[in-house]
């Protein structure tokens, strides 16, 4: 059994499990309110329908922090929210429940699907799963309280009512968050950990990762959540289409926004790869960096944009060997002396600016042959994985070749790289190195 499967597999049976007696339950005691669960099933089918496309992970997967790796369908995911936090409806009491909730959410997810399940581009397992549980809680939290009148009694329905369903989201979106840390962490568990002894990948940083990413696109759909269940409760249905329009048009324009970010991303690859086509650098050396330093990157805190900036500096540290009339043997920056690599590393920067990137890329590729003491973090990251598959390239493969590398980066501590990022690379490493992303 693949490493981390135990995990997906719990969340995905705790999913079922909870949609099949979501549906046992409704079909014995029936649909209450059918024009409100038609209603709602209607917009999370509509927000499926009109869904990121293809999640990440599926051809070129997005980039750190793009809205789509976090939430594929936020119209959709704001409207199940929104029918878990639902309490009353014109003035008047619903009484749909859990079960009920869970249907609806499920059968609507369903419909909605179908066009991308035909045109080969399916949701991601884990997205539905973390959908069904994080929905299934939150009503679980307010429905009980609601049905039997005790949050009415003790809150009333003014501002603490409204204070009441924050609590309920932050709550949700803490197991939310807890869920998809838990999902990446299996998925990014290498086959290698369990042979060699190395360790899991650790779950904090990737918990503060997603948590982080809440401040995002998950905090417009609880937000969005809470205001629809409060404005339905005043105006009825009605409510649905006057806030599903804005939220609509927003998922558009981030979809425009999202293209840009995917068309600059396969843009720098491909300028990347001009180093290996001209034969300055070996094949799949820059993409080899910008993985591991992404590795190393999580490991150390980065996330969102930092990541972003890092892994474009990474697939572009070595641009400034176009530069050189010879090739250097093997494209072993790393070992050439330090005011080469300076002057490598500069030329690189000012091709990079010329490129429309944001400036910290160029930063942290002109500063990457700086002393690590003046270098930001990304530079150092870069510049000790860069000097890492270096050392580890046709000269010296194998394991004995990593071990050697590890070594002769560690006695080079004292000026050219940090020693919290060897470590850290070495953690990295000790896990089996890069793990594939995660399925959206």
């Amino acid at each position: 059994m693949r490493p981390g499967a135990g995990t997906v597999g719990a969340v995905y049976g705790a999913a079922a499990l909870l949609t099949v007696a979501g549906f046992a339950v409704t079909l014995w005691q029936g649909i209450d309110e059918p024009a409100h669960a038609l209603a709602f099933g209607t917009l999370i089918a509509l927000g499926e329908l009109v869904r990121w496309g293809a999640p990440a992970g599926a051809g070129t997967p997005a980039a750190p922090g793009e809205p789509q790796s976090r939430e594929p369908a936020p119209l959709a995911a704001a409207g199940a929210l929104a029918y878990a936090l639902l309490g009353a409806s014109a003035g008047a009491s619903t009484t749909h429940g859990v079960p009920q909730i869970v249907t609806v959410v499920v059968a609507g997810g369903l419909a909605g699907v179908v066009p991308h399940v035909a045109a080969g581009r399916g949701p991601g397992l884990d997205h539905l799963a973390r959908r069904i549980l994080t929905v299934g809680f939150a009503g679980l939290c307010f429905q009980p309280l609601y049905n039997t009148g005790e949050l009415t009694r003790r809150l009333g329905e003014g501002p603490l009512h409204a204070l009441f369903l924050l609590l309920v989201l932050v709550l949700t979106a803490l197991c939310d968050a807890v869920l998809a840390a838990l999902m990446h962490r299996a998925r990014t568990v290498p086959r290698t950990a369990t042979r060699t002894g190395g360790t899991p990948v650790p779950f904090g940083p990737l918990l503060r990762e997603e948590v982080r990413a809440l401040l995002g696109i998950g905090s417009a759909v609880c937000a969005t959540g809470a205001v629809m269940a409060l404005g339905v409760a005043v105006a009825g249905l009605w409510a649905l289409p006057v806030f599903c329009v804005p939220l609509l048009l927003t998922q558009m324009s981030f979809r425009r926004y999202a293209a840009v970010r995917t068309t600059n991303r396969q843009t720098i690859a491909s300028l990347a790869r001009a180093t290996e086509i001209a034969g300055y650098t070996p094949p799949g050396h820059a993409r080899r960096v910008a993985a591991l330093s992404g590795a190393v990157g999580r490991e150390l805190g980065l996330s969102g944009a930092d990541l972003t900036v890092l892994e474009y500096a990474a697939l572009m540290h070595d641009i400034g060997q176009l530069s050189l009339v010879d090739p250097v043997p093997e494209g072993a920056t790393a070992l050439l002396a330090p005011e080469e690599q300076r002057r490598i590393a500069l030329l690189g920067g000012a091709v990079v600016r010329q490129t429309g990137v944001p400036a910290a890329v160029a930063v942290v590729v002109e500063r990457q042959a700086d002393p690590y003491r003046d270098q930001p973090l990304p530079a150092r990251i870069v510049r000790t994985v860069n000097a890492y598959d270096d050392l580890t390239g046709a000269a010296a493969t194998g394991p004995l070749g990593a071990l050697k590398a590890l070594e002769r980066l560690r006695l080079d501590t004292a000026r050219d790289h940090h020693p919290e990022v060897v470590e850290s690379l070495a953690r990295v490493l000790a896990r089996g190195g890069v793990a594939p992303a995660p399925p959206g």
